[in-house]
This record gives C-alpha cells, structure tokens and sequence, in this order.
C-alpha cells in the first residue's frame, strides 16, 4: 500500500476535527477554512519527462526490465518531495515542480550499483526513496533531473543470529513488517518512531531516527551493528564487531547521511527478546520546570523506563500526548504536566523498575492518576501525523521541529524557541498555539520537540519560513542541536554548516567527493551543493 498522495498514512485512517475543535480553532487562532477546494490526484500535471530514451533503457537493464522503472504521473507524484506541512501544503496547491524523472525499483545491492553507474553515465542524479516520511526536505535535491530510487523491492530478513541477538535487516523493510518478523522469532527491535507505520530500516538509519520507547531500547544508531553501503565509486562495508578500536567508526558517517554518501542496502541491527509485559501510565506535575526535573532524575540515577515523556502545561492543557482523543477525552484539561511512563520486559524487572521510578517520581513532587492517560497514550502514539492532516483540511497551519541540548541548557532552550515562534508569527498576524514535549531522555541531557498551530496565512509556506528561521537562529544560540531524529535535509542545511563549523564540513565534503564524485547523491541535502 502507497501513503495518501498528499496527506500522512492511510486514507481509512484519517478522522475528521470535532466540531468543538474547529470552533476553538475559529474563534481563538482565526482560523479560516479554504477559500478554493484542493486538486485530486488526476488533476495533477507533473513536467514532462525530458530523459533520454538511453537513460531509460539503461536504468531498465539495471533492475531487470522496464516494470521496474515508472515513468506514469501518479508514480512521479508520489515520489515528490516528503512528509513536512510545506511538502503537504505545496502538493495540496497543486504544485508538482521537484518531481522525478523516473521511479527506479531494484531488487538489491548489485541493481542499486548498476543503477548508479548508469545514472552516473546519464548524468542523473539519484534520490534514495525508502518510506517518504521525510519531514525536512530531505527528498527535495537541488537539481532538476533526478530518479527517485524506490527500495520496497529490498525488504527481506536476511539473517538472524539468535546467539548473538542479531538480525540483517534490507533497507526497505518497512517497520511494522519488521517488527512482525522479529515477533514471530520470539524478538522485538523495540524502535517505534511516530513515523513506525510507513518509515523503512534504511530511512531510520539514513536519518538516526529515534523511537518513543528510546529510553529503554536507545536510539536506532545505537542498534545498529553493521551497514552496507552502495556508491558510484563502488561498496563500503563496515562493522565486524559490537565495538572496535580500529580506527574510527565508519559506520558513524554512514548513519545521519541522509543518501548523500551513498545508499544504504544492508542494516545489521541488535535485536532484544519480547517483553512478557508492558505497562504504561501517567503521572501529573504541577510544572514543566518540576517535571523535567523528575525526568532528569530517573535519567541520570535510574532506574529507567522504557518510555518516559513529559508535555507542557500548554500540551497538556490541549491533550496533546493522547492525539486521536481530542476534544473528546475526559482527562484533558486541568493544570500542571502529564507524564508517561513505560515499562517492557519481564514481569519481576517491570514491577521492580516501575516502583523503584515511583518512589522517585513521587519525592519529586508527581502525582500518580493511573494506568488510562498511559494506555490513551499508547493507543493513539502513531496518530498525531493524522491529526496534522485533519489540522490543514479544515485551514489550520500546523508543524513541528526538534532539538536537543544537555540538560542544564533545557530552561533557556526551551523559552527561547517558544519565544521566537511566538513573537514571529505573532507579528505576521496569525499568533500561534505552542506546545511542547520531552520524549528523548540521556545522562547528560534530553530532546524538545515542540508543535506549532495557527491560522495559515494568505500563502502558508511563505508564512510559516520566517517563523522556522527564528526557531533555528533561536536553537544555536541557545546551544541546541538543529535536529534530534528529524534530520537535516534541505530545511536545516544552512544551520547544520553552522553547527559543524567550516573545517567539519570540509571534511564532509571531502569524502562526498571520494564517495559520489560527481554530486550525483541527494544533491543539495545535507550538504550545500558546491
């Protein structure tokens, strides 16, 4: 099954605002439904295709016949660009401009290599294409003539090492059907990002994604073992050892890439047994400071929770962390912070971990109120990409954004984006509506992930950039990271090259150069393009 053309996830999925949130929206963000109804997919005109006959031929021969290279529109639109509320809003206005070529399918490694040498030999530039959940242009190449390389053909389980609790995994498995092989050999990834429906092994790896239950299972760069990589320049494999000292880890430039080194064909991942129990709950305080506090705690002293997340008073107020119950719930509302807290393992770890963290919640001034706002939670965690859809039908502007800092940072990380997203789109006329959550805890520091709701703008996109800039000045003067999990992408290139400084970003260039001589990978993504 593809995703909806121009929304998240499955159509049969997608519910409708309650009555009493579109009033709200109405009356308290001026938020106003659209003037003109969007365009259907068949409306769409893509560019012609302007590739040479040659090129197709020679794609066609890499990947075993010309069933697996698509040139039809509807094939083509939905391999343009990805998943972020400007992609939506572009597509939804029935801009197609950024389209590929040609989707291009190979069955594995050897297929991804001859389809770079022969897009080298075109001139083409190739854009890695796993789930499209990309939500920070990271399917947007600068450059017009470009194929998407589709891996839904590379989904096997290659291998399983119940020894050393190890699994290849290709890159276009996607998470759900990963997870269910695993679970029928008695293991679980544990990775479960938003995204975990439609995002593929490779993409996770692509772009260091990190799951909601990273508190306890670690981030997917922290699972993965070993990675295969295709290029123009040929095969680079790394990782023979759960932790080596030779040399430095290759793997690490691979992973946070984003397609612009070369294509991932082959993820070696650690994988854990399946928890005999899960228990999740919830937890109020009287304040975000009082509450990250308590997380801090449990991070750096344990014990640990499997999951572990903290909304905002303003979150928590909309009930935001329970997103498929909006407007409807009756726990929504009321002061201070929820907290969800997670437990998975077996039953004696589970019930020793759960009331050690108790203890700990407690003394720092949280207040249990059950197991229903942390089941609500796990119910609906893969919902909010939904209501974002629902959000834009109805003509609400709705986004995110991330960032990270260590933990004494936190306080002034946290106000100044709130600030700089407020006072920008304030000014422009649409005062917005923002939220925030911790959902990504460490020893020495956590991740802010922050929602942003407000009435569109005459013309969304242009509307919304200034208020994303300030976030991003805002985010690097504060001492935060331009991404946690999201990635750079095209959205936040020209800050990464800030964060890594002009020396780092030589060195990046350099093995771009070595890797991809001729640019040819995901151009303008990660890296500016020369």
């Amino acid at each position: 099954m593809d995703m909806l053309w121009n929304g998240w996830g499955d159509p049969a999925k997608a519910a409708p605002l309650p009555d009493s949130v579109t009033g709200l929206l109405r009356d308290l963000l001026g938020v106003k439904p659209r003037s003109t109804p969007a365009p259907g997919l068949a409306d769409l005109r893509p560019p012609a295709v302007t590739v040479r006959p040659a090129a197709l031929k020679a794609l066609a021969e890499a990947v075993g016949g010309e069933e697996h290279v698509r040139t039809d529109a509807e094939s083509r639109i939905r391999h343009t660009r990805g998943k972020s509320t400007p992609d939506l809003l572009r597509i939804r206005a029935g801009d197609v401009a950024g389209t590929p070529q040609a989707v291009v399918l190979p069955a594995g490694h050897d297929e991804v290599l001859a389809v770079l040498r022969a897009c080298a030999a075109h001139g083409l530039a190739v854009v890695p294409f796993g789930g499209g959940t990309s939500v920070v242009g990271g399917l947007a190449p600068h450059r017009g003539m470009f194929v998407a390389l589709d891996l839904r053909r590379m989904n096997g389980l290659l291998d399983l090492d119940p020894v050393s609790r190890t699994a290849v995994l290709q890159p276009g498995l996607r998470a759900p059907e990963a997870e269910r092989r695993l679970n029928e050999r008695g293991y679980t990834l544990g990775h479960f990002p938003q995204s975990f429906e439609w995002a593929t092994i490779g993409g996770f790896a692509a772009a260091r994604s990190s799951g909601q239950a990273s508190a306890g299972y670690g981030r997917f760069d922290e699972m993965v073992l070993a990675l295969t990589l295709a290029t123009p320049e040929g095969t680079l494999d790394t990782g023979r050892a759960p932790r080596s000292a030779a040399g430095p880890d290759l793997r690490q430039l691979i992973l946070g890439s984003e397609g612009a080194f070369g294509v991932i064909t082959s993820v070696t991942v650690r994988i854990r047994p399946l928890p005999e129990t899960r228990v999740y709950e919830g937890w109020r305080f009287g304040s975000f400071q009082e509450g990250t506090d308590a997380l801090r705690r449990l991070a750096q002293d344990g014990p640990r929770p499997t999951v572990l997340r903290l909304s905002d008073e303003t979150e928590t107020l909309i009930g935001l962390a329970q997103p498929d119950a909006i407007g409807t719930g009756p726990e929504q509302g009321g002061a201070g912070c929820l907290a969800i807290t997670g437990y998975e393992g077996t039953a004696e770890d589970t019930a020793h971990r759960r009331a050690r963290a108790a203890d700990v919640l407690t003394a720092c001034g949280g207040t249990l109120i059950g197991a229903e706002p942390g089941e609500r939670w796990a119910h609906g965690r893969y919902s909010a990409p939904y209501l974002r859809d629902a959000l834009l039908d109805v003509g609400a502007f709705a986004e995110t954004l991330e960032t990270a800092a260590f933990w004494s940072r936190i306080p002034e990380l946290y106000t100044a984006v709130r600030t700089a997203l407020t006072d920008t789109l304030t000014q422009a006329g649409t005062p917005p509506l923002v939220m925030c959550h911790i959902s990504h805890v460490y020893e020495n520091g956590a991740s802010l992930y922050f929602t942003v709701v407000s009435a569109q703008g005459e013309d969304p996109v242009a509307h919304w950039t200034p208020a994303k800039h300030a976030a991003n000045e805002a985010v690097l003067a504060a001492g935060g990271t331009i991404s946690h999990h999201h990635g750079v992408g095209t959205d936040h290139r020209d800050w990464y090259v800030r964060e890594a400084g002009p020396l780092g970003v030589s060195a990046l260039r350099a093995v771009k150069r070595r890797l991809d001589p001729d640019g040819l990978l995901n151009p303008g993504v990660l890296l500016p393009t020369d």
